[in-house]
């Protein structure tokens, strides 16, 4: 990995489209927002299709690709004025014997980078939507806790994705198991950097239930001993929430240790130095 010599200015990696059927907003806008919040790059990534259609109702459909190229490059059109680089990803959903999707998924496009997520345990068990609060009122949070894991360590060991997506995303409700959680972290944590994948700290965190960022401070400083790579994201759902909290989030990094974030470019790593460093 090596170092550009540019100004510290943030990128924001993962934001959506309406598209996925739970954002609003222009590429108009979005550009707006970014150039507002003073970023260097905004990319965008938005929830990928699945296989077995209808497979929920928050994310594009396999047929809406085009139109996600054409917002792209509206994207773009809008950036180029302003000095904006906009960056093309896709945040895609981790399963058991989900890697031939993803590799269709990668074909699709000169994506400048991918996110691996967990939002299911199970065959399909939302534990994260808000209209599926039912899963919480019938699950062990230990048993959840541990199927959580195992996928975020096995979609790190993949070595499929650049950034792991707001780690520890099954705290969002507050449901947290009792004891020193380093257990779940440590392997999650060799898998990202066996195979150099970048963490993302994700401040949508701080706006839901579970009142923190995601990952929290000590899977963070963990990371940072470990030289993990690390992104600050805002994972936003409308204009106003594109760079959100990074100063605080860029604060947050610095104490637990990260002096760099990471850029992406076709796939590519370069780090930058960290705001504030």
């Amino acid at each position: 990995m090596l170092a550009w010599a540019f100004p510290s200015m943030y990128c924001d990696y993962h934001t959506h489209t309406p598209l996925c059927l739970h954002a609003s907003g222009t590429p108009q806008e979005y550009v707006q927002a970014a150039v507002r919040a003073g970023l260097r790059e905004y990319g965008i990534s938005d929830h990928a299709p699945m296989p077995g259609e209808p497979f929920d109702d928050w994310r594009m459909k396999q047929a809406d690709m085009p139109a996600y190229l054409d917002w792209l490059t509206e994207a773009r059109e809008c950036a180029a004025p302003h000095g904006l680089t906009v960056r093309s990803a896709l945040e895609c959903d981790w399963f058991p014997g989900i890697e031939p999707w993803i590799e269709h998924l990668q074909g699709l496009h000169a994506w400048d980078y991918l996110i691996g997520s967990v939002h299911y345990l199970g065959e399909k068990e939302e534990f994260d939507n808000p209209h599926r609060m039912d899963f919480w009122h019938r699950t062990d949070v230990e048993d959840a806790w541990e199927q959580y894991w195992e996928r975020f360590r096995n979609m790190a060991a993949s070595g499929m994705f650049h950034i792991m997506g707001h780690a520890d995303l099954i705290k969002k409700f507050g449901f947290r198991p009792s004891g020193d959680l380093r257990r779940y972290y440590e392997p999650s944590l060799e898998a990202m950097r066996e195979t150099g994948a970048c963490l993302e700290l994700n401040t949508a965190g701080w706006h839901n239930k579970c009142g923190e960022q995601y990952p929290d401070g000590q899977f963070l400083k963990m990371a940072a001993e470990a030289g993990i790579p690390l992104t600050i994201s805002s994972d936003a759902h409308r204009p106003e929430d594109v760079g959100r909290d990074f100063k605080r989030a860029g604060k947050l990094a610095r104490q637990a240790g990260f002096r760099h974030l990471a850029s992406f470019q076709g796939g590519r790593m370069k780090l930058f130095p960290l705001p504030g460093i």
